[in-house]
């Protein structure tokens, strides 16, 4: 890695948690910094830094940041989690106001996933935004593994010696049982394209936990009510990214979804679960 660079972000997004060997588990974070340039952030223990370093979806962060010699990726960079800084958040204002976050992600939005690859082959980009035109399927599919491997439970349950007890408090790492996927298709100037992608994003875990526990047995109705019908009538862009080991593969990292423009120029509220 390089000489550490203090960068200011504003975040986007954050996947799933999930185990790892060094540092019990992680997640990647999206965003993208003041100079317009997207932002990949891997590994960040988000779960288990103090509440002062844990920041939201909206929120501006200054932190010092390293370019990973494993990862050629351009975006991607590792934080100094102990340097990170909240500064700041885009609020969303009364009447749902979207513009102030819009500007910052609109510089990456690609008329259509083939374009989005197109642009990875040939400049090496892997990050970037679309908007789907029609949602046609949310899939929700059991996952291999319903719990946690015996692997995947010693890397959880390492010690964390500096650990605070605001952090040993927190509950363990739940393991979604389910994989979900989004079905789409986008209009674009030679016709429409179908596309599926899964969806990582840690709203959608966080979602599917919140009805879990609300609605028991009667989960998936509400879960589908939120990112089926009601996405179905945002103006959605998909935060997309690439998998490290196959620089091919595409996940849906992040959902941006502010109301569509209504009559008058009045806007609905967000949805937003606040991670």
């Amino acid at each position: 890695m390089n000489t550490p660079v203090t960068e200011d972000i504003l975040i986007l997004a954050k996947t799933y948690p999930s185990p790892s060997t060094r540092y019990r588990e992680t997640t990647c974070v999206a965003g993208v910094n003041s100079n317009g340039q997207m932002r990949r952030i891997f590994p960040v223990p988000f779960r288990l830094l103090g509440g002062s370093a844990q920041f939201k979806k909206w929120e501006w962060i200054n932190a010092r940041m390293s370019v990973p010699s494993g990862d050629h990726r351009p975006e991607s960079r590792r934080i100094d989690t102990d340097s990170i800084v909240r500064t700041g958040k885009i609020l969303q204002v009364k009447g749902g106001d979207w513009s102030e976050r819009l500007q910052w992600i609109e510089p990456h939005v690609v008329d259509s996933f083939t374009a989005l690859e197109v642009r990875r082959q040939n400049s090496g980009e892997t990050f970037g935004f679309i908007r789907p035109s029609r949602l046609l399927e949310l899939t929700i599919t059991p996952s291999k593994e319903e719990e946690w491997t015996e692997q995947d439970k010693i890397k959880l349950s390492q010690d964390g010696l500096f650990d605070s007890i605001e952090v040993k408090r927190r509950a363990p790492l739940r393991k979604l049982p389910y994989e979900f996927h989004y079905r789409y298709s986008i209009d674009t100037a030679v016709g429409v394209e179908t596309h599926t992608h899964k969806l990582t994003d840690w709203e959608a875990g966080a979602l599917y936990w919140n009805c879990i526990e609300s609605y028991g047995l009667q989960w998936e109705a509400k879960f589908r009510r939120r990112l089926e019908t009601e996405f179905a009538e945002k103006d959605l862009y998909f935060l997309m990214g690439t998998i490290h080991r196959f620089p091919d593969q595409w996940l849906i990292v992040g959902l941006v979804y502010p109301p569509k423009q209504q009559q008058g120029g009045e806007r609905q509220l967000d949805l937003g679960l606040g991670l």
